[in-house]
């Protein structure tokens, strides 16, 4: 008992090794996440207290809890079965694959990140880059709006910069929960997305047990009140215009909705536009191809990060015009269904999708681009001013959300027609010569793009 043991010292070393790491997990690590849940819960109260709506517990639960909460949801568990026998495999196997797309889907949400990190970013980005403008807050409705309601905002997809600055401007409403494309599944893009509440989906996918996954979650805090934003076109527009709505999470929202519960769904249309689109002849260029797929390159975001700080430092620098937000009117989802039933998905959709349409902002370069091209490439630069004023008293007379620059400095029309001018002609988009716009042949599609942005309003 007493007798001396000789042992390699790699020996010795693993033994202490593994004892450290014993003694960490049962005294250390149990105080350190005790002392750090402690402070996060400070900080949720304090902003909470902020917030016109509360972040929910379901949110702030660990992710571990929320995982096993879709896994062993009794729909999720038939869907396990289903799979099982479908593929001739194991339960166990079947089980372990809907796990992984459990992990895959489910964010870990951080306060500190969100608030701390996320919006102030969002916030320094967005009016870095543009003259940020709520059109239309519709601060009567939003104030109507239940407490307790879930509220899920309805969104245009026009360019990545859709999540930043919404991320932005709901900041004093609420945290969001954003559906992710798998393009930002990469580092560190994914843990950041996690922590900021995001959760990614695989928009191609036809497998029943992911998409009864994916479905769970989505009930699920939507049952429990976690506030969103979808973009209903499933991704970014290529051509500019609004497109046809996919009702994928509609869809489950609508499934999982209990008339008769005590909690409402809400869905606030929101309508976005843009003077410059960071992403255009990307998005122009694959316009023809709709298998083409979108891939995130870090080396692209830092040179045009590089070259955005360049240029304000020599003072090069100008800002890309507006970025415009406007929000439409709610509505209620118990209040929708109690009037019919019938199809429900595809008319909700429908409704949705005309009100956010209804709200795009009309902005200085999509208007003067639509008369460029309506004119077949040459407009007199009297007769375009002449052209946009009629279509701003129009839009005005239609009650249609109009971002102009202000009055302060001249007549607002000849100003944003000369500002829009200036942002086409810098990026060798128009010249002007003795008097006339002219469209250039270095890329006619990009003013067809941002021409269509305004496209249903001419249709309508």
């Amino acid at each position: 008992m007493f007798n001396t043991v000789e042992l390699p010292v790699w020996a010795l070393v693993l033994i202490g090794l593994l004892a450290a790491v014993t003694a960490a997990s049962h005294f250390l690590f149990p105080s350190v996440r005790w002392f750090f849940r402690r402070r996060a819960e400070r900080v949720v109260a304090r902003l909470n207290s902020k917030l016109a709506r509360p972040i929910q517990p379901f949110k702030l639960a660990r992710r571990h809890d929320m995982i096993q909460n879709v896994l062993y949801d009794p729909d999720v568990i038939r869907a396990v079965n289903d799979y099982a026998d479908e593929m001739a495999i194991p339960d166990n196997v079947a089980f372990e694959t809907a796990q992984r797309y459990a992990r895959e889907i489910v964010p870990s949400f951080s306060a500190s990140v969100y608030f701390g990190l996320g919006t102030r970013l969002a916030k320094w980005v967005s009016r870095s880059l543009y003259r940020v403008r709520v059109v239309n807050p519709r601060s009567d409705a939003m104030a109507a709006i239940d407490p307790d309601a879930t509220v899920v905002f309805i969104m245009n997809h026009r360019s990545n910069m859709d999540y930043v600055l919404v991320t932005y401007l709901a900041a004093r409403e609420s945290a969001l929960s954003y559906a992710v494309g798998e393009w930002a599944r990469v580092w560190p893009l994914r843990p950041l997305i996690k922590m900021m509440g995001g959760y990614f989906i695989r928009r191609r996918s036809l497998n029943p047990l992911y998409r009864k996954v994916l479905a769970r979650y989505v009930q699920l805090s939507t049952k429990e009140g976690v506030a969103q934003a979808v973009f209903p076109e499933g991704g970014l527009s290529r051509t500019g215009g609004l497109g046809a709505p996919k009702l994928g999470l509609i869809s489950y929202i609508i499934d999982g909705f209990d008339p008769k519960g005590a909690r409402d769904v809400v869905f606030v249309p929101v309508g976005l536009n843009y003077d410059r689109v960071l992403e255009d002849r990307v998005l122009v260029a694959a316009a023809g191809d709709k298998s083409k797929r979108f891939k995130f390159r870090i080396s692209h975001v830092t040179r045009y990060v590089g070259r955005h700080l360049w240029q304000r430092l020599t003072g090069k620098f100008h800002r890309l015009g507006f970025a415009a937000v406007a929000f439409g009117r709610p509505v209620s989802l118990k209040d929708f269904l109690a009037q019919s039933a019938d199809s429900a998905t595809e008319r909700l959709g429908a409704e949705l999708m005309e009100r956010v349409g209804m709200v795009v902002p009309v902005l200085p370069v999509p208007l003067v681009c639509r008369h460029l091209e309506v004119a077949g490439g040459k407009l007199a630069l009297s007769e375009l001013e002449a052209r946009f004023a009629e279509d701003i008293a129009a839009f005005r007379a239609a009650h249609r959300e109009v971002c102009l620059p202000s009055a302060r400095d001249g007549d607002p029309l000849i100003r944003a027609v000369k500002e829009a001018l200036r942002m086409l002609e810098v990026r060798g988009l128009v010249r002007l010569v003795s008097g006339e716009v002219q469209v250039t042949d270095k890329a006619p599609e990009v003013i067809s793009y941002y021409a269509a942005s305004l496209a249903h309003f001419v249709a309508t």
